[in-house]
């Protein structure tokens, strides 16, 4: 049942591998992307302001309340998005650091294990710690497809050399290196379940649609058309946008989770 769980995973992370890439992984695109559309959609509404000659002057108070009232509720839309990415990025943080005190563990316990299992086990942990490090530091889609295959079959081994010897003498001692190797088989399920939940697209799209309208109405509210003042909304939204998608996107971005538990478990293991 375990095997079958573990090759359908595989099918579906190898799939979404070879999936069109997803442009929120880019965040200097996203930059790019956001500010151009919001400075155009400023000027469109400077351009459409000038067509029907502009606001009264009477009117111009409450415009500047309709105005101020819509910039607020995108600051905290955005705001609301920028929580939302910190949360998952600490929890990629921490899943990572329970993953190397799940291997940690486990390659202490193989002490439990008869030979030649136990140097069966403690050689595949190192092998398993390699591969770890190597899925975080992945940048491409191919590396990260034969990352996934050679994980699978690396924890089948280990789940094999673990299980072998438990069927063979059922005893609590061998139990508790078995429960530790299925604490470092679920907390890679855990780690991948954590990279895969991102800001849902549709916030996104809330978020692009607000802020365009915003720059329509500031663009329309305006008195003349000037360039170098429409450009200041549109660069803060823009900056806004990327540091979010930065920070929400675990490989494409500038911020990401690094290792470092991993690493300094791998030079450990190595001693």
């Amino acid at each position: 049942m375990a095997a079958d769980f573990r090759r359908e995973v595989w099918h579906f992370e190898t799939r979404e591998a070879g999936r069109v890439l997803n442009p929120l992984n880019y965040p200097i695109f996203i930059f790019f992307l956001t500010f151009f559309l919001m400075w155009f959609a400023a000027w469109l509404g400077g351009r459409i302001s000038q067509r029907i000659h502009g606001l009264e002057e009477e009117v111009r108070p409450d415009y500047g309340t309709v105005l101020a009232a819509t910039l607020t509720l995108l600051g905290l839309i955005i705001g609301f998005s920028f929580s939302m990415a910190t949360s998952r990025y600490d929890l990629r943080k921490h899943y990572e650091e329970e993953e190397a005190n799940a291997i940690g563990t486990e390659y202490v316990r193989a002490d439990l294990l008869p030979e030649p299992d136990r140097t069966q086990v403690r050689s595949l942990l190192r092998q398993y710690t390699d591969l770890r490090i190597q899925f975080y530091n992945a940048r491409t889609w191919d590396d990260r497809a034969q990352l996934i295959q050679t994980r699978g079959k690396v924890q089948d081994e280990l789940w094999a050399a673990v299980s072998k010897p438990a069927m063979a003498q059922p005893t609590p001692v061998i139990a508790l290196a078995v429960a530790g190797m299925n604490d470092v088989i679920n907390s890679q399920g855990y780690t991948q379940a954590a990279w895969w939940n991102r800001i849902p697209v549709g916030a996104w799209c809330l978020m692009f649609g607000i802020a365009l309208f915003c720059n329509v109405m500031l663009g329309f509210g305006s008195r003349k058309i000037d360039g170098r003042v429409l450009m200041v909304l549109p660069l803060v939204v823009a900056v806004s946008f990327f540091l979010i998608a930065d920070i929400d996107s675990p490989r494409g971005g500038v911020i990401r989770v690094h290792p470092q538990n991993l690493e300094s478990l791998a030079a450990s293991l190595g001693e």
